[in-house]
C-alpha cells in the first residue's frame, strides 16, 4: 500500500535525520489524516491508492504554482524549496505516461465509450482520472481531449 511505503520512508527519513524529506512527508501524512477525517466525516472508508495518488499530484501541483510565485516575487530560496519537496513526493508516484501513451489511452477511452462532441468531455475526463490517477497529466489530457472531441 502507498500509505505503507509513505509511512516507512518517513522513519527512514528521521533515522537519516533527511530534514527537507522528513518535513515533505509529514506534510503529506497531515494531507491524509485530513483527508481521511473528511471522508470519515462523510461515512466512507479511508482514501485508497488511488485517492492517495490523486492527492500526491494535487500537492505537487500546489507546489508547482508556489514555486512560480516565489521566483516572481524574487525569492528563489523558497522557490527552490517547493522545488525540492516536489521531487520527494514525486518519487511515490508512478512514472507518467509519454505524450504519446495519452494519446492512445485517451482515444482508446473515446472509442469505448462512444464520446461525440464536447458534451461528451466530462464522461470522457471522468473515465480517464479513473483508470490513469497519478500516471496521466490531465491539464494536457484535458487539451488533447478537447481536439479529438471537436475534430
Amino acid at each position: 500500500m502507498l500509505r505503507d511505503e509513505i509511512n516507512q520512508s518517513l522513519k527512514d527519513a528521521m533515522k537519516a535525520q533527511d530534514k527537507l524529506r522528513l518535513g515533505t512527508l509529514r506534510l503529506v501524512n497531515a494531507a491524509i489524516k485530513d483527508r481521511d477525517i473528511e471522508a470519515r466525516g462523510h461515512g466512507k472508508d479511508p482514501l485508497s491508492d488511488d485517492d492517495l495518488l490523486g492527492l500526491l499530484t494535487k500537492m505537487i501541483k500546489q507546489r508547482e504554482e508556489s514555486a512560480k510565485v516565489y521566483e516572481e516575487a524574487g525569492r528563489a530560496d523558497l522557490a527552490t524549496q517547493e522545488r525540492e519537496e516536489i521531487v520527494v513526493i514525486q518519487s511515490f508516484l508512478p512514472a507518467q505516461m509519454s505524450e504519446a501513451e495519452a494519446q492512445a489511452a485517451i482515444a482508446a477511452v473515446i472509442a469505448e465509450i462512444n464520446a461525440h462532441g464536447l458534451k461528451d468531455m466530462g464522461r470522457t475526463m471522468a473515465a480517464l482520472k479513473e483508470r490513469h490517477t497519478g500516471v496521466m497529466d490531465f491539464g494536457k489530457a484535458s487539451g488533447t481531449v478537447k481536439a479529438l472531441l471537436t475534430a
